[in-house]
């Protein structure tokens, strides 16, 4: 067989399972009404142009889980016709700033809203330099915090509904589950961020599965061997350049580690966010330091995109 021939044989071969592997991750997700659209792509920088890190699954026509809640957030939800009212949790990776600050403009903007059900607020349990979830609201809402006139929503009877902080264990090898309405299920897991408190999430509905490694190193293995595997959507975020060493790569993952976890776990579509200036003019070095182990589908996140 010559080998030109059997050369665009094979290539064809790849794009045919290129192909058949996106069309089965937005049937395993569009089969489930489950959509992820990306509120901010960002990270804690004053000069990137971005929102900070917040993603929205869509179940149907409902917002249903928010994944952080970084500064610009709250209005990139208003701006998508989001609900406040059909959420059914907010769900923390970690408490730094740029994943969590809009918090309270979700919280007193829901006052003009009908919702009337307790909202879960789920996040990663505290450590010598990170209050647990449960201690955030209270700081933020408590009696004596820092927005006390939100108090009722901490105390059952002041106010529509009560947020219920609940923190995920961060001792190793520990996985935190639960079922949510509508047959939502998810699923958390300690990473490595350093000496922050942080978790991954898997939101999982029937066959489509949604992974967010929020910010990490991965140094602990802990996403490629707890949460990602067989996922149809990969959010990993793309803080640092290849090649990054100290502080930062005790941080976060550089791109070739996003794409040896992506490939090693099957990943279907993979989602780069929480860019940097470090980062985000770099598409083209961080696509081929992915593509050296990853060859699937590879999505930059841009502010409202939709990923199904």
């Amino acid at each position: 067989m010559p080998l030109r021939f059997l050369f665009l044989m094979l290539m064809t071969l790849a794009s045919l399972n290129a192909a058949a592997l996106e069309k089965n991750t937005t049937e395993d997700c569009a089969h489930e009404s489950l959509t992820l659209q990306v509120l901010g792509s960002g990270g804690p920088e004053l000069n990137d142009g971005l929102d900070g890190s917040s993603y929205l699954v869509w179940l149907g026509p409902n917002a249903a889980i928010l994944v952080d809640t970084g500064p610009g957030s709250a209005s990139r939800f208003g701006e998508v016709g989001a609900r406040f009212e059909t959420l059914e949790a907010i769900l923390y990776s970690h408490l730094h700033v740029d994943h969590s600050a809009d918090l309270p403009a979700y919280v007193k903007g829901s006052f003009f809203t009908p919702r009337d059900k307790n909202l879960l607020v789920i996040g990663p349990d505290g450590n010598k330099i990170m209050p647990s979830t449960s201690d955030f609201l209270k700081r933020l809402f408590g009696a004596k915090g820092a927005f006390s006139y939100l108090q009722g929503y901490l105390s059952s009877g002041k106010e529509s509904y009560v947020l219920e902080g609940i923190d995920v264990p961060l001792s190793k090898g520990s996985v935190f589950n639960r079922s949510l309405p509508n047959g939502l299920n998810i699923t958390a897991a300690p990473v490595n961020h350093g000496p922050i408190a942080a978790i991954g999430w898997r939101i999982q509905k029937g066959d489509c599965s949604m992974v967010f490694s929020g910010d990490t190193s991965n140094k602990d293995g802990a996403l490629s061997a707890l949460l990602i595997q067989g996922t149809d959507i990969f959010v990993a975020h793309n803080a640092v350049p290849e090649g990054t060493k100290g502080i930062a790569r005790n941080l976060h993952m550089p791109p070739s580690e996003i794409g040896k976890l992506a490939a090693q776990a099957n990943v279907r579509t993979l989602v780069l966010s929480h860019f940097m200036n470090r980062t985000r003019n770099n598409k083209t070095e961080t696509l081929n330091a992915i593509r050296k182990f990853y060859t699937g589908r590879v999505i930059f996140a841009e502010p409202l995109h939709i990923v199904q």
